[in-house]
């Protein structure tokens, strides 16, 4: 297994026919945990939009946990995104259906067919999480912070080399905000899993230090620091 899990080398990132960053070049490793930081606008969710295949890569090199982005059509999309984890700021859960068929359902998307193995996984996530009997409970009954457990859970089901997760903590209050921290620290740790996160929560970078890569004007600062905030 490939100790980087992300690189781009050279890469313009668009959004429709409008380069967003230039030149962007960056390496992440298994274990990292790494700040996506940058004003509203400045570029964070188009880059990581490229880097889970919702943006194509025009320009550049660019490879996501063995996929080569430039190369990467509408069909590998999905396998790109088997071997990922994405954490949303707004849960994205389907409100029709409790936490297990949520997690079910991305597991039948991503290509499991034994009924025994799946329940073996959503109880496993579902642990590993602190939500282990909340399988029958609907996105409704839950929290915003079990919500966002919900969230990583789901990004954990196919065991993923990268997680990226884009502002995980911005709907929720800070206790809240340092538990899920907490979670994704240690998913890092236990597991090797690189995780890049975009945030604009300065309070949890401070209490949670890790790599910082920061968008601005029009450009990826790698290894940046926030004294100018």
């Amino acid at each position: 297994m490939p100790d980087v899990v992300l690189q781009l080398s050279h890469a313009n990132i668009y959004q429709g026919n409008s380069l967003i960053l230039k030149d962007v070049n960056i390496k992440v490793v298994r274990s990292e945990f790494v700040y996506l930081v940058g004003r509203t606008g400045s570029g964070k969710s188009s880059l990581l939009k490229t880097l889970y295949g919702e943006l194509p890569l025009k320009e550049g090199e660019g490879n996501v946990v063995s996929f080569d982005l430039k190369q990467l059509d509408w069909k590998r999309v999905p396998l790109l995104r088997r071997k990922l984890g994405i954490v949303f700021q707004d849960f994205q859960l389907m409100t029709d259906r409790n936490v297990e068929q949520n997690l079910r359902f991305v597991l039948e998307a991503t290509g499991w067919t034994d009924r025994k193995l799946m329940n073996e996984k959503i109880s496993y996530v579902l642990d590993k999480v602190g939500l282990k009997t909340k399988g029958f409970k609907y996105p409704y009954e839950l929290s915003g912070g079990e919500q966002q457990r919900v969230d990583i859970a789901r990004a954990l089901l196919n065991s993923p080399m990268l997680i990226l997760a884009d502002e995980p903590t911005g709907n929720l209050d800070p206790e809240t905000s340092y538990g899920i921290m907490r979670l994704l620290f240690q998913i890092s740790r236990d597991y090797g899993t690189a995780i890049v996160m975009a945030t604009h929560d300065y309070n949890v970078i401070e209490k949670f230090p890790g790599r910082k890569i920061k968008t601005e004007n029009g450009e990826v600062i790698d290894h940046a620091t926030l004294a100018t905030r």
